[in-house]
């Protein structure tokens, strides 16, 4: 099933040209509509990322809708043109979560420090040692 098939694009258009200008409702009335394609986008995505990844379809899709409703300088086209932003906005959203997990792994914002043997090495024991000894 293509990207095209789901709700009645007239349907949709009209909520996205309503929405665009501000109508509140709008947006109310195209979320049902619109739910099931975007979800149907979302496994695609995840589809392609690797087993086990922490980030499941619902959340991408709400993380996406999220981002969606602060976007209201979007003019939106037609049914289409929404559609291609929101599969967009998901492979955006995927490639953020890879970069911050791959972030935190390398130590996120820690101090980097370089290993000195000068400045751990003593001539004496420590008293530390000794009790520990």
């Amino acid at each position: 099933m293509g990207l095209m098939a789901g709700p009645p694009s007239q349907g949709v258009t009209a909520l996205l040209l309503a929405w665009s200008q501000g109508e509140q409702t709008a947006q109310e009335k195209l979320v049902p509509l619109v739910y099931t394609e975007l979800r149907r986008v979302a496994r695609r995505h995840m589809y392609r990322e690797r087993p086990g990844h922490t980030l499941q379809t619902t959340a991408l899709v709400n993380e996406a809708y999220l981002r969606l409703t602060d976007a209201r300088q979007v003019h939106w086209q037609n049914r289409a043109h929404f559609f291609g932003v929101s599969a967009q906005l998901m492979r955006r959203i995927l490639v953020d979560f890879a970069r911050s997990k791959h972030y935190l792994k390398r130590g996120g914002g820690a101090q980097k420090v370089t290993f000195d043997e000068a400045l751990i090495a003593s001539r004496g024991q420590g008293q530390d040692l000794v009790a520990l000894d």
